[in-house]
Formats: structure tokens, sequence, C-alpha cells
């Protein structure tokens, strides 16, 4: 028992030094790069433009981990190409947790579909931080048309044009999938997001769209638009009348997920990190209610889980585009 006091001591003392010069630096992490983390503001990269649901999100989160991070967290748009634009920088970013993105499942689950074999991405590519949320997809046409459900599509009898928010997103699989299960003929016509989508299935330039609930459900409200079917696998908590495209006897169950990453070689301790300040900003009364006013359900899974359910849905979309023949657009 006596040659053990000395160890005892030394501990103490090893851990009243370590406790001192965590405190002299704030406590922050090693970032692996000789210097600790955060070092500065963390840079939030969002690949889609303002006002978007992926860009209320980020900032709904970085404004919360800015405040668990004691350092502030701007938020960049770098739209383009579905978010592959913002991608690309970020895969050249230090590998140090000082750059993140939101990014969409579509990127890495649907684009690679549509795009040249050089230009995917690929969520391995990257070291995911969080899962975030999953925001559904609804098919809508103008309430002034009398389309009310895909029966309705199907008795139409004619070449139906519909709108997308872009060629290799979940807009655009989702009707092309259920076109093709339905036997419906149709012209995608792409836009640049659910905003340009809605409004041309208003002025009647296309008869539906998909796009994401969150953007739709004011015209819903409004009477403007009329919800014919969700893509999700169960029926949306939000919109509890309109059937699944499932229920209607099709398979077709494309949602958008959404999570943050960081660069590929970023210290684990440092994505622990980030992760801990995303988990408690989850956790807090303000970001729940703004998932709430957003019609977004919580999916606030694990990196590991974030990169197996998406390379799933890869590989379960690729079959299902051969088995139906269907073409997304993209480069030969």
């Amino acid at each position: 028992m006596m040659s053990k006091a000395p160890v005892r001591g030394a501990v103490s003392v090893l851990a009243a030094a370590l406790s001192l010069s965590l405190a002299a630096c704030g406590g922050n992490l090693s970032s692996g790069g000789g210097g600790k983390f955060p070092s500065g503001p963390v840079t939030m990269t969002i690949g889609q433009a303002p006002g978007g649901s992926t860009d209320l999100i980020g900032r709904a989160l970085a404004q919360g981990a800015a405040d668990d991070l004691g350092v502030p967290m701007p938020v960049v748009n770098t739209p383009g190409a579905n978010g592959a634009l913002a991608a690309g920088e970020l895969a050249g970013k230090q590998p140090d947790g000082q750059h993140i993105m939101v990014i969409n499942a579509s990127l890495t689950a649907i684009t690679p579909l549509a795009a040249a074999p050089q230009e995917a991405v690929a969520i391995d590519d990257f070291e995911v931080v969080t899962g975030i949320s999953q925001d559904d997809y609804v098919l809508v046409a103008n309430a002034a048309s009398g389309l009310k459900s895909v029966r309705g599509l199907v008795d139409a009898h004619r070449n139906l044009k519909f709108g997308t928010t872009g060629v290799g997103t979940g807009s655009q699989l989702s009707q092309e999938l259920l076109f093709k299960q339905a036997g419906i003929a149709g012209t995608a016509v792409p836009f640049d997001g659910g905003s340009p989508a809605m409004t041309a299935v208003l002025g009647d330039q296309v008869d539906v769209a998909s796009v994401q609930l969150g953007e739709a459900i004011g015209q819903i409200r409004a009477g403007e638009l009329v919800p014919l079917v969700t893509f999700a696998a169960q029926r949306n908590q939000y919109l509890p009348d309109t059937p699944t495209a499932v229920e209607e006897g099709y398979d077709v169950r494309v949602s958008q997920f959404r999570a943050v990453v960081a660069p590929k070689g970023t210290p684990r301790e440092v994505v622990d990190r980030l992760r801990q300040a995303f988990r408690t900003t989850f956790a807090t009364e303000r970001y729940r209610k703004f998932n709430e006013d957003n019609l977004l359900t919580p999916h606030e899974v694990d990196g590991a889980q974030v990169a197996q359910e998406w390379t799933g849905s890869l590989e379960s979309y690729r079959t299902l585009i051969q088995r139906y023949g269907i073409d997304l657009g993209g480069p030969k």
C-alpha cells in the first residue's frame, strides 16, 4: 500500500497541471495540426441559395453550435450543381474542423446517377459529424387545375409536364419513378429550386411538381396548391390527410435527409466536439420549435448511420432506375 501513495500523488500533480493547461487555452481540443480547436470562427458552408430549407436549417444550427463552441459560426452560401460546388470546396479545406458543411443526401444518393463518374460526390469523401433531419417531398398541383390525385394524372391521358428542383434531385427521381410505375406520359422541366418550381405550377407552366413540404405548406394551407401524394415511407405528421405514393400502390420512397460533414481526415476528437455542439443545439427548445415550424422530422443519428443509410439509398435508387429504364438526364 505504501508504494502506491507516490503514484497517487504524481497523478494528482499531473491532473492539476493538465487542468491549468486546459484552462489557459479555454479547454479547447487539439485539432491534430498542432493548434487548438476551435482556433477561431468555424465556417459553415451551404451548397444552396439563401432562403431555402437547407439554408434555414444551417443557420438555425449555426446559431446554437456557435453558443456551445464559444466562437462565431458564419454561414456562407455557395450554390451550384445541387451542392457539388460547395462540397468540392470543402474537400480542399484543411481537415481541422474550422470548415464544415450542411450536405443534402440527394447529392450523394441521387446526383451520382445523373452525373459523370468523375463528378460524383460520395458521402465517404467526408467525415460525417451528425445527421440532422428529414424533409419529405410532396407532389402538388394548381388548385384550379382540377387535379386531386394520382388517379387524376393517369386519367388525364396526355403528356404531363412535371417541374423538378433540378437534375439529379429527389424532386426529379420521385416523379420519374411515379410516372413510370403509373404509366403516365410525362416530361421533366427542371428549375433551380422549389420556389421557381411552385411558381411554374401556379402559372400553369407545368402540371405538377415535387417539392419539399416545408416550402409548399404555405400555398397548400392557402388553398392555392393541392397535395396529391407524399413520397415518404409513412404519412407525414404535418400532412396527415395526404396519402403516400406507397399507399397508392407505387414503390416510391424518396425523402430529403441532411447531415453536417467535415473534410476527410478531420481528427476524431474534433469531430466529436462538433457533434457535441450540434447535439446540444438539437436539445434546445428553440431548435425543436424551428423543426416544428418548418415541418422537419428530426433524424439526429450518428455519422456511421448516416453513411450507411445514404450509401444504401444510392444502391437502391440505382436498382430502381435500371428496373424502370429511367434516364435522369445526366452526362453520357
